[in-house]
């Protein structure tokens, strides 16, 4: 049955997205979901999820609303769960609360509730239905259903180049291409990300910390590091400063980082002579990271777009030139091809940050 939905819907519904969107930094590995309480056409409640473990969105809208709840409409951006995890289902919440009707964005794809929370409302009585802004619902959580629909990270490309397309001198020096506003809007794209991802060699080269500092957050994002020989060295500051690491490699010896409490090593198979990146991409979806960020260099920002892992790229671009010899932003081998055929990347957004720009990208498929 298609349901229809009015203007007032979908006012309502885009004010759950928007109270979603203040979890972006730290709601993961759970998703982000609003939730308004309406009835008689004011708004009685809402709320948000903030962190896993914490109260869901459903449940901080129900406490505001009280008595006001009973024959409301609650909207949400996700489908209210209906299990109990770290906290009792929103489900039977709404049910207590006595709502009339509950409006979903869309139906939450996690095996534990897909449709299950829905039923259960209707098999309370209430007018529960889903589909209202679905597509803007899905944007806000790109990550998570990337992680359960398709088994892997949504994987974005950051890339800071010059107007000429270099991303580093041709000693590897790059600090600074792009400018102060660039650089922290770059510290936002990982707050967001659940895991920033680089390679060895940017380790080697940059000492990079990779972790959020302009602003504070309820939890930094997982650095992941694909080392396939564990050559990471002592002095590197991913090393030293207690922030959640993992370093993935296909061989080695593990044990020197037993003194790193905050350090992990996982062994993944070996593709080519490197690091399989889809069997990585599988291993951090186990691990609940959703949305992945590549801060890395030529190497392995060519190997996640020949492998097709790749969904978006972020290219910060400067005024600056650093001639012939430096060092381009992919290595990737010459295709004629691309003159003549389609191109499998699509501009979503090009913005001024200072003297830079920000060009957002997204593959086709996406």
């Amino acid at each position: 049955m298609t349901v229809v939905f009015d203007d007032e819907d979908k006012k309502y519904m885009r004010q759950a997205i928007d109270l979603a969107w203040h979890g972006r930094f730290s709601t993961s590995p759970n998703p982000r979901v609003g939730c308004v309480v309406v009835r008689g056409g004011q708004v009685v409640g809402q709320g948000f999820h903030v962190r896993a473990g914490a109260p869901h969105a459903e449940v901080y809208a129900l406490r505001q609303a009280g008595e006001a709840a009973r024959g409301a409409t609650a909207y949400v951006s996700l489908e209210p769960c209906a299990h109990y995890g770290r906290t009792p289902p929103c489900a039977q919440a709404l049910i207590d609360a006595g709502v009339a009707r509950v409006v979903a964005a869309m139906e939450d794809p996690n095996p534990l509730v897909a449709g299950k929370g829905l039923a259960m409302l209707r098999a309370a009585g209430i007018d529960a239905v889903s589909g209202c802004l679905e597509q803007e619902a899905r944007a806000l959580n790109r990550g998570f259903l990337s992680r359960i629909e398709r088994g892997r990270p949504f994987v974005r490309l950051k890339i800071a180049a010059s107007l000429d397309g270099k991303t580093a001198l041709a000693d590897g020096r790059s600090q600074w291409i792009t400018g102060a506003a660039a650089r922290a809007d770059v510290q936002v794209l990982r707050a967001e990300s659940c895991a920033v991802l680089t390679g060895i060699g940017t380790v080697l080269a940059d000492n990079p910390r990779l972790n959020v500092r302009d602003f504070p957050v309820l939890r930094q994002p997982l650095r992941v590091v694909s080392d396939s020989r564990l050559r990471l060295p002592a002095h590197s500051r991913l090393l030293q400063d207690g922030v959640p690491t993992l370093i993935a490699a296909v061989g080695g010896d593990a044990r020197r980082f037993a003194d790193y409490p905050h350090v992990a090593v996982v062994f993944v198979p070996e593709k080519s002579g490197r690091t399989d990146l889809a069997a990585l991409l599988a291993e951090l979806a186990g691990r609940g990271i959703g949305e992945l960020m590549v801060e890395a260099g030529a190497t392995l920002n060519s190997a996640f777009l020949q492998a097709d892992l790749a969904d978006e790229i972020v290219l910060y671009q400067s005024p600056k030139l650093l001639g012939a010899a430096a060092r381009g932003a992919f290595a990737l081998p010459q295709n004629p091809a691309a003159l003549t055929g389609d191109a499998a990347w699509h501009t979503v957004s090009v913005s001024p940050l200072g003297a830079d720009i920000k060009w957002v990208l997204r593959r086709n498929s996406c």
